[in-house]
């Protein structure tokens, strides 16, 4: 087990940090984000990250649909509106499921239950309010809508039906008369809410509204969403309006075919005409088109909000879901509930925070019905539905998102942080792989084990690594967890060095603060540790940036360098001439920086090899460190100038010229002391060791001058005068 070293970080699954390979890292988790990262089961986490052993529910029954849309409460159970049959599902008490009607068209969007039992159904595409009584079906009305989203009954008054993508709400009596309550400027009505003042609420999408409208008609805009779609309202004990605003690529509702008059948000101001083409509705595996849902082009907003309007006018933000989507709100027992997907969330807002009450198998919770002892709640993908029963669950377990400790690693312990009444237990198993996915190629998960420390040595070193935590109860009593710790400690590896070159002759790096008016520029004496000088201080280490400077008789030697596990690292120089086989003689030690420049005069002319040898020694204990090896390859040092050969006289003058280790960068030559001419070579390219140039001059000329300079930058100029006519 590993001496632990506690890292910062609270809420990350991993805790990162410039560690050392020796010193253990851990992975902390104890955050709900972090935890939600997971995967539940039966198991509820509250805002601050407290694991507990979530209320009892049970799924009463499957329901053999492909998709759920919509539910209600009826004396003896409950009905569901399905897809792509078209079907209302009546649900028994005991789980029994039957058949109640079908509509013609293949969603039921929307469903409504008289207190004598009278079912209104809402059909979608080619909308059309449907009516089932005393076992008869009949169209009720046919409002040449697309879709029915949404069918309420006024307190003691007529239906009133919400549809798209016109965006209008129609007053249906009795008899199926109707007439049009209100023509709304955006795509589809979304929800409705009677309040109790005889107004009515209204969300749309489009342009996220939120609007009132009175008994004449008239509407105000209440609130104007960042989100385009205005998803479900819930009336508050206080009388103002719980809301549920979407900007999700999962909601029902596709808006990514607006029309141009909106802005990026989804708050732009269309025209009927403009709404017929706006949207289309998304239904996974269904005929209808493929669809974003309300995420429009731009939008950058959370999928989900939970907002309040308060009856004076204001409106706060309860909660911002990133990543999940709400599909319905409900108030149960003086709590907000909240029903997600595309993990199959059921979450209660309590104390101003939100809480994970449920995490089902089913990708989507998309109905929430008031029940005895917790809210009822239906989901699709696949379709059945759960209630609340008493108690708390006996069982429950939360599976870790997969750790990375990026490198193999051997892994000490497990620290939880938490309590566990008579009664109650918390144990973890554990699994380990070297692969990103868990596969066959994992270890299988080990016997669970209890206690408050849990070594985990008996697995083998890998990469990647699981726990599965296991809370039980035999009282009702819940265990609690707040914090998980794991410990590991990377395996050491190698530094790995990519390059190790020598810049140009007389290039140096040095600091970009570097300035030469404050240091020794020129070296007076050879450094006391060693023959070679170098230039100025070194960088500081949290400024690393250098720039390129020019400086006769210097070499650079330049490396790129890195180590695996992210220790400091420590650089050895050595050299060597070319024909040297008695070995290494050391240049410089404990270098940090990644370049090194120094005064080559002190080597005589010839072909040097350089050895880089980088260390961890730093981050490591003794025996455990590492050390990386790169040669450079053939450098050439040169301090002697080019040496005049034969001179041949005539009608023009040649000289011919010889390095022995460079070739020859520039040759000019003066006739008289007047400007310096280029020399011609008789090949036409100055580029090799040896070269002949032929000098123009004239009869009378009495003084000839020839400058020549090496690739190192070695210059001489020699005096032809004697050779002159």
């Amino acid at each position: 087990m590993f001496a632990k070293r506690i890292l910062s970080g609270v809420g990350a699954s991993l805790v990162a940090c410039a560690c050392f390979a020796t010193e253990v890292q851990v992975f902390r988790s104890a955050s709900q984000s972090a935890f939600l990262s997971g995967t539940l089961e039966s198991i509820s986490v509250d805002p601050l990250g407290a694991l507990r052993l979530a209320h009892r529910a049970e799924r009463l029954t499957a329901i053999e649909e492909p998709f759920l849309f919509s539910a209600a409460r009826t004396a003896d159970g409950w009905l569901a509106g399905t897809g792509n049959a078209g079907r209302i599902v009546k649900i028994a008490r005991d789980g029994t499921t039957s058949t109640l009607f079908e509509t013609e068209e293949p969603e039921v969007f929307a469903v409504w239950v008289d207190d004598d039992g009278t079912v209104f159904a809402g059909s979608s595409p080619d909308g059309k309010v449907y009516r089932y009584r005393d076992g008869e079906r009949t169209v009720l009305f046919d409002p040449a809508q697309k879709y029915i989203w949404k069918i309420v009954r006024v307190p003691g008054g007529d239906l009133l039906v919400a549809t798209g993508t016109e965006g209008k709400i129609f007053k249906v009596q009795d008899d199926g008369t109707s007439e049009l309550l209100y023509d709304s400027e955006d795509t589809h009505i979304r929800s409705l809410l009677p309040m109790p003042d005889g107004s009515l609420l209204v969300g749309t999408a489009g342009q996220g509204l939120v609007l009132q409208i009175n008994a004449q008609g008239r509407a105000r805009t209440l609130y104007d969403a960042a989100a385009p779609e205005v998803l479900d309202l819930v009336l508050s004990p206080e009388g103002g309006a719980y809301f549920a605003a979407l900007g999700s690529e999962s909601s029902l509702v596709d808006l990514t075919r607006r029309s141009s008059n909106g802005n990026g948000n989804g708050n732009g101001n269309g025209n009927g005409e403009d709404k017929k083409e706006a949207s289309e509705v998304q239904v996974s595996g269904s005929s209808q088109p493929a669809s974003s849902g309300s995420r429009i082009s731009g939008f950058r907003g959370p999928r989900s909000e939970i907002l309040y309007w308060n009856p004076n006018g204001a409106v706060s933000k309860i909660w911002l879901f990133e990543e999940e989507t709400v599909f319905e709100i409900l108030l149960w027992d003086d709590r907000l509930w909240v029903a997600t997907g595309l993990e199959g969330k059921l979450f209660s807002y309590r104390n101003e925070q939100m809480v994970l009450e449920k995490d089902v198998e089913e990708a989507q919770i998309v109905t929430l019905l008031e029940g005895e002892t917790g809210p009822v709640f239906l989901t699709t993908n696949a379709a059945g539905l759960y209630r609340f029963v008493a108690g708390n669950e006996r069982s429950g377990t939360l599976t870790s998102a997969v750790l990375d400790a990026k490198r193999s690693s051997h892994f000490g312990s497990l620290h939880w942080d938490g309590n566990a009444p008579t009664g109650t237990s918390v144990e973890f198993s554990f699994r380990a792989g070297r692969s990103k996915q868990p596969d066959d190629t994992w270890s299988d998960w080990t016997s669970q084990r209890g206690g408050n420390e849990i070594a985990l040595g008996d697995l083998d070193a890998s990469r990647y690594l699981q726990w599965r935590l296991h809370l039980r109860s035999d009282n009702g009593d819940s265990p609690e967890v707040r914090t998980i710790e794991v410990s590991y400690r990377q395996l050491n590896e190698k530094p790995e060095i990519e390059s190790l070159t020598a810049m140009d002759p007389g290039q140096i790096l040095v600091p970009t603060n570097f300035n030469p008016s404050n240091q020794i520029y020129e070296p007076a004496h050879p450094n006391r540790e060693g023959i070679f000088t170098t230039i100025g201080a070194p960088a500081r280490r949290e400024n690393r940036s250098t720039k390129t400077l020019w400086k006769g008789g210097y070499r650079t030697l330049q490396w790129k360098a890195e180590d695996p596990n992210g220790d400091e690292l420590r650089y050895a120089l050595a050299f060597r001439r070319e024909d040297d086989s008695d070995g290494w003689l050391e240049m410089a030690d404990q270098l940090e920086d990644e370049h090194y420049s120094f005064d080559s005069t002190v080597l005589p002319d010839g072909r040097y090899r350089f050895r880089l040898q980088a260390s961890d020694h730093k981050g490591n204990a003794d025996g455990e460190d590492l050390l990386a090896t790169r040669i450079s390859d053939q450098v050439v040092v040169d301090h002697s100038p080019p040496e005049l050969g034969r001179v041949e006289s005539g009608g023009s003058l040649k000289a011919s010229v010889t390095d022995l280790f460079s070739p020859l960068r520039e040759a000019v030559y003066s006739v008289d002391a007047k400007e310096w001419r280029p020399a011609v070579a008789a090949d036409g390219l100055i580029d090799g060791r040896s070269e002949t140039f032929i000098l123009e001059i004239n009869d009378n000329a009495r003084l000839l001058l020839l400058r020549l300079t090496d690739a190192h930058f070695n210059v001489i100029t020699h005096d032809l005068t004697s050779y002159l006519p």
